[in-house]
């Protein structure tokens, strides 16, 4: 009996831990589930972070060719994805203006047909400087062989080419800020000059009473020495 009892107290001290282990495999694979998700995020903060971002087509990973509803799937998205409120990077919340900004430029049918004519006029410039046709396909073999790749010239130099136009863009608003300094201070001395015009005929209208009593004493001065000459006489 005592044999029994012990085997029986064997068997089941044998299933307990089998049921715990069970349960620590699960909470491991959820705790390395929540690291990794958390991983993937920071990794995607960072690649928004590092991407140019004068270009919406890199903040967002996609290319040119993208389509309206491309662009708003992709962006929905990666700003779930990296929504400050989930993400625990130190840069989440710049990472998501970023996103944000790149959608709505990219949703302006004006912005992203300049941003096009860009690549374009980038795809002529980097086919232009191999000595390629401007009507070469991309699966072309000579196209194909090429290292780095055309996708990667066409790249660094559109990201070129924006820094160039925005350079200009910032000299042009610097030179308009300085014009409207000039002229504000040109108006400014105008105003200036009219005030102490104004002032100045006021202060000669004020004087006038006291010119005229000086003029008449100065006459009346003249007109009794002359008589006195005339006694004499």
């Amino acid at each position: 009996m005592a044999e029994a009892s012990s085997s029986k107290a064997a068997t089941s001290s044998s299933k307990a831990p089998a049921s715990t282990t069970n349960a620590n495999v699960d909470d491991i694979d959820k705790l390395l589930a929540q690291e990794e998700s958390a991983f993937q995020r920071d990794f995607e903060v960072e690649r928004i972070m590092k991407a140019f971002r004068l270009n919406p087509y890199a903040i967002l990973d996609l290319e040119p060719s993208a389509t309206d509803t491309e662009i708003k799937k992709k962006y929905r998205s990666l700003s779930l994805f990296i929504h400050p409120d989930k993400a625990s990077h130190a840069q989440a919340s710049e990472a998501f203006d970023r996103l944000k900004k790149a959608e709505s430029e990219l949703s302006d049918k004006t912005k992203r047909d300049e941003l096009d004519a860009v690549y374009v006029q980038a795809r002529a410039l980097v086919l232009k400087t191999l000595s390629l046709p401007s009507t070469i396909a991309d699966d072309d073999p000579k196209v194909k062989e090429l290292q780095p790749g055309l996708k990667e010239r066409i790249q660094q130099q559109t990201k070129e080419l924006l820094i160039n136009e925005e350079v200009r863009r910032r000299t042009a608003v610097k030179l308009a800020m300085a014009n409207e300094g000039l002229e504000a201070k040109k108006k400014e001395e105008e105003v200036l000059q009219r005030k102490r015009k104004a002032e100045e005929d006021k202060a000669w209208e004020e004087g006038r009473e006291q010119r005229v009593d000086s003029w008449r004493a100065f006459a009346g001065g003249k007109k009794k020495k002359k008589a006195k000459t005339n006694v004499l006489g």
